[in-house]
């Protein structure tokens, strides 16, 4: 998420739409913040991706975009003068962070950039932390081997062996997936393993 409004100077922004009055005002106000706009009624290739992209959500289609409806590479603002609701999940399907009302007005531009932009952040901040729990919860069976043999070898019990392994991983300021892994290999490094809760 955004912490700091983004400054728009330099970037590049395609409008999918027909031209009209609306894409006039929108090219219009969008150059005053220093975006090089570009138009087109056809789908965005991978290789010319901008670096923000406007929809017209009453009219577009899955393939406009290059994810369809998956995850969104850059920034979405929908432009919507329709309130129907297939519409509008239409928009949210191709993950919009952001809406433009039609008609389109100098007011409602900025604001929508912004929070689309913010939007697209913290949705690829929240996929990155997933990704990480995933990657530790496949490891969850390297700490329960770890634990395991630590209260066989050790006699202790499993809390006092999650407790060995944790200190030892704070104090080496390392997952403990990794210090697990460590335990069960044999490293050297980690000798003080099954003595760190003694």
């Amino acid at each position: 998420m955004i912490t700091r409004t983004p400054n728009f100077t330099g970037w590049r922004a395609t409008i999918l739409t027909e031209e009209d009055g609306n894409t006039e005002r929108l090219r219009r106000q969008l150059s005053l913040l220093g975006i090089e706009v570009h138009c087109q009624w056809s789908p965005i290739i991978e290789s010319a991706m901008p670096k923000l992209i406007l929809v017209d959500a009453d009219r577009g289609w899955d393939e406009l975009l290059p994810w369809g409806t998956g995850t969104p590479t850059r920034p979405v603002v929908a432009l919507l003068g329709s309130e129907a609701p297939g519409r509008i999940a239409w928009a949210i399907r191709q993950g919009a962070g952001a809406i433009i009302p039609k008609p389109i007005t100098a007011s409602a531009i900025y604001p929508a950039l912004v929070l689309a932009v913010s939007i697209h952040e913290a949705r690829l901040s929240a996929e990155r932390q997933i990704a990480h729990l995933e990657e530790r919860l496949k490891l969850r069976p390297v700490v329960y081997a770890a634990i395991a043999r630590l209260t066989s070898e050790r006699q202790i019990g499993e809390d006092a062996a999650y407790s060995v392994l944790r200190d030892c991983a704070m104090r080496r300021r390392l997952p403990i997936e990794q210090i697990a892994a460590f335990f069960l290999a044999g490293s050297e490094p980690l000798r003080e393993v099954g003595k760190c809760g003694r």
